[in-house]
């Protein structure tokens, strides 16, 4: 008797945060996979400790990092808040490298994070900057 196994994938599903309503369903905007990954690694690493109740520890102290000196050193510190952020947060993602190069010009950072997503094959990069507000 032969024994048929299939293998089912997780699909991932998060709302769209800017709340634009679709013209044709009249409802929220959702986004699937490895936008929705995307979007949720940018929220945990842009959230500040202490901003969601009742869990002081989530999120990272980029911000902090951010009014120091722009230089090598602070890069290297933010690549470690970011990949231990990710690492303590998101179970759904195994980072490959993650790049924080000092933009002098705009006064920041650049960062370049290279990432999976469980159970997918191909890499995913996203860049951002990272800048502070005042």
């Amino acid at each position: 008797m032969a024994t048929v196994t299939t293998q089912t994938t997780r699909q991932f599903k998060d709302l769209d945060l800017s709340f634009n309503i679709h013209p044709v369903k009249k409802d929220i905007n959702k986004h699937v996979d490895e936008q929705a990954v995307i979007n949720s690694l940018k929220n945990i690493i842009l959230t500040n400790h202490y901003e969601k109740p009742f869990n002081p520890d989530y999120g990272s102290n980029i911000r902090a990092l951010l009014f120091e000196n722009i230089d090598s050193i602070t890069a290297i510190t933010l690549e470690r808040e970011i990949l231990q952020t990710i690492e303590n947060f998101e179970p759904r993602v195994s980072v490959s490298k993650v790049t924080a190069i000092p933009d002098f010009d705009n006064n920041g950072y650049s960062i370049k994070l290279d990432f999976f997503i469980i159970n997918l094959t191909n890499p995913i990069t996203i860049q951002f900057l990272l800048q502070r507000v005042r």
